[in-house]
């Protein structure tokens, strides 16, 4: 017979005011030795996010937002920076964690992955998997656990029937639940999914950005949504970091930054989305043939050139861009 429902069974709404400063990034860098030399991957980034919030991280490939996520799991260590939590008024130092204090940490933040079948263990069943994070914290019981992995399977949309499959049984769309699934069993308060729809089918895509949206209106979950796909982000998240070559480049609220685009960067994305409007033509000018994604090639006061020397510059409304240091906000957006 099963014990009465515990604590864990519970999938509790997180605590905390929304709006309440929950992470804070300041000056992160971290370099990687390759055969050519050295690569810096993170490049002196910040950026904060609030309680409740969707932050969305958007750049092309190897820019630098997996490497920030990572740091941020405290998964790698960076050469230099800042990154603070806030545990429910307790401001911890997340670059500092160890032991026991560490373990705790990784149990508030949890990851879900970009390939929805490559980070499942192929030899575990969906219970097995769900199940992991509360046995490797030791929360709960046998009966405890089976009983959190069907609250669980239910709430991300799939079947408790399932419960003993394996995961090469399941479609992608499915996998992926799985995933967000393992990364909520232990109730964090922040989620960093790194191109979790990428990829999946568009009509997948969707699905997964629903439960998503849901998920978070329901339990008040606090996003860090990583991609390249400014279509994905703008669909999902309420304030977006552009990166580019290891830099935050631009920083603004959703609409803010699709109704007035200011980095050449950041019009160079907007510019490569489709718009099912055969009047509006793609603007090869914006997209800077091809040349979008060199800071050399930007034009001035927004270029990287050696010895340049930029800073995050607020244009208003906590619309920030990366220019020149001795640009003002009527210079940037003239």
């Amino acid at each position: 017979m099963t014990a009465a429902a515990p604590e864990v069974l519970e999938i509790p709404r997180r605590i905390g005011r929304t709006g309440d400063r929950l992470l804070d990034v300041k000056g992160l860098r971290t370099s990687f030795y390759t055969s050519d030399g050295v690569v810096k991957a993170v490049d002196g980034i910040d950026f904060h996010v609030d309680r409740g919030e969707i932050l969305g991280l958007v750049g092309e490939s190897g820019c630098g937002k997996t490497t920030t996520a990572k740091i941020v799991l405290r998964s790698l260590t960076p050469d230099a920076g800042e990154v603070t939590f806030n545990d429910h008024g307790t401001l911890r130092d997340v670059l500092a964690l160890k032991g026991e204090a560490l373990f705790d940490y990784r149990r508030k933040v949890q990851f879900v992955f970009q390939d929805p079948f490559g980070s499942l263990n192929p030899r575990m069943t969906a219970l097995d998997i769900i199940a992991e994070p509360l046995i490797i914290h030791g929360i709960g019981d046998e009966d405890e656990h089976f009983e959190r992995v069907k609250e669980l399977m239910l709430l991300v949309g799939l079947d408790v029937r399932f419960l003993r499959r394996y995961p090469h049984s399941f479609s992608g769309g499915q996998r992926q639940r799985l995933g967000i699934a393992r990364a909520l069993a232990l109730s964090p308060d922040l989620l960093l999914l790194d191109e979790p729809v990428s990829a999946l089918d568009v009509s997948v895509q969707a699905q997964v950005l629903n439960l998503l949206r849901d998920l978070r209106a329901t339990l008040g979950l606090t996003y860090i949504f990583i991609s390249h796909n400014l279509a994905v982000v703008h669909y999902l998240a309420d304030r977006i970091a552009v990166m580019c070559a290891g830099r935050i480049v631009e920083t603004a609220e959703c609409r803010e930054l699709f109704r007035r685009p200011v980095h050449p960067y950041t019009k160079a994305l907007l510019a490569a989305v489709p718009d099912p409007d055969l009047e509006r033509l793609l603007n090869f000018e914006a997209l800077m043939h091809s040349k979008a994604s060199d800071p050399a090639a930007w034009p001035a006061p927004f270029c990287l050139n050696a010895g340049a020397r930029t800073s995050m510059i607020d244009i208003g409304n906590g619309h920030l861009v990366r220019a020149h240091a001795s640009a003002n906000s009527s210079e940037l957006t003239a």
